[in-house]
C-alpha cells in the first residue's frame, strides 16, 4: 500500500463554462485511495466538475491541482471516462482496438505497443468483461458492451487517479457489481475515484458524498450526506428505507 498522500486539492474552486459558473465554493482534499461519489441530476454540475479535473475546462475562480500539478499536466497518471465517450463508428474499431488506445498515453507518437502493454490490454479487457467480444466491432455492440469497452480502455492507461462519469450506465445489475469490484480493487492499490452519479448506491462504500444542485447541498461521509433532508433538497424526493 501507498503511503497516504494528497492527489486532488482544490479551495474555493468556481467550474463552469465560458463566464458561466455553475458551481462554486468547491473545496476538495482527497488522498490516495478516497472515493468520492459526485451525486446530482443532469445539470447539476457533476460532470462540469470531473472536466475540470482532467484538465479539459478551465477553472473560474479559486485554485485546483491534481497529483500536485495543474489539471490535464499529468496524462499518464490521470484516467478520464467521459459520460458519453467519442469513439469514431465509422473505422472499423473492435473492442481491442478501443482499448488499446488506453495506452497511447504512455507510448506517445512513435513508440510502438509492447508485450506489458498488450497484456495490460488483456488484463483490463477481463477485468470489465469486454473480453468476451474483443473482435466484435464498436458499431455492432450494445451500449452495455460499449461502456464496458470503454472503461477497459480508461483503466488500461494504470492511472493514479481515475475520473468516472456515469461508468455503470447502460450496465445490467451484475455488470454495476463488477464496476463496484474494479473500483474497489483500485482504491486498494492507492487510486484516487471521483465518480459521477445519479444513483444513490454508488455511494454507499465512498469515502465522502458530494450532493450537488448547481451548488454544494452537502459534502460528507455517506450517512451525513445522503440525509433525507439533503436527498429531498437535491432529488425532491427522499430515499426509500
Amino acid at each position: 500500500m501507498h503511503t497516504p498522500a494528497c492527489t486532488i486539492k482544490s479551495e474555493s474552486l468556481a467550474v463552469g463554462y465560458g463566464r458561466h459558473t455553475i458551481v462554486g465554493d468547491l473545496n476538495l482534499h482527497l488522498m490516495t485511495g478516497d472515493l468520492v461519489a459526485l451525486i446530482g441530476t443532469n445539470g447539476s454540475g457533476k460532470s462540469t466538475l470531473l472536466k475540470t479535473l482532467a484538465g479539459m475546462l478551465t477553472a473560474l475562480a479559486g485554485s485546483v491541482s491534481v497529483l500536485d500539478a495543474a489539471p490535464g499536466a499529468s496524462p499518464k497518471r490521470v484516467a478520464y471516462l467521459p459520460q458519453h465517450p467519442v469513439s469514431s463508428h465509422t473505422l472499423p474499431l473492435r473492442a481491442r482496438d478501443v482499448v488499446a488506445m488506453g495506452r497511447y498515453a504512455h507510448l506517445g507518437l512513435f513508440k510502438r505497443a509492447g508485450a506489458t502493454d498488450r497484456k495490460i490490454v488483456e488484463r483490463t479487457m477481463h477485468r470489465t468483461g469486454a473480453a468476451e467480444f474483443a473482435d466484435k466491432p464498436l458499431r455492432e455492440m450494445s451500449g452495455g458492451q460499449q461502456q464496458r469497452t470503454h472503461l477497459a480502455q480508461v483503466l488500461a492507461r494504470d492511472a493514479e487517479v481515475l475520473l468516472l462519469d456515469e461508468p455503470t450506465a447502460g450496465l445490467d445489475i451484475a455488470g454495476k457489481a463488477a464496476v463496484a469490484d474494479i473500483i474497489a480493487a483500485e482504491r486498494a492499490r492507492g487510486v484516487t475515484v471521483v465518480l459521477a452519479t445519479h444513483d444513490l448506491a454508488d455511494a454507499t462504500s465512498a469515502t465522502a458524498v458530494m450532493l450537488l444542485a448547481q451548488r454544494v447541498v452537502a459534502f460528507g461521509p455517506p450517512a451525513q450526506a445522503l440525509s433525507d433532508d439533503n436527498v429531498r433538497e437535491c432529488f425532491g424526493f427522499t430515499q426509500p428505507h
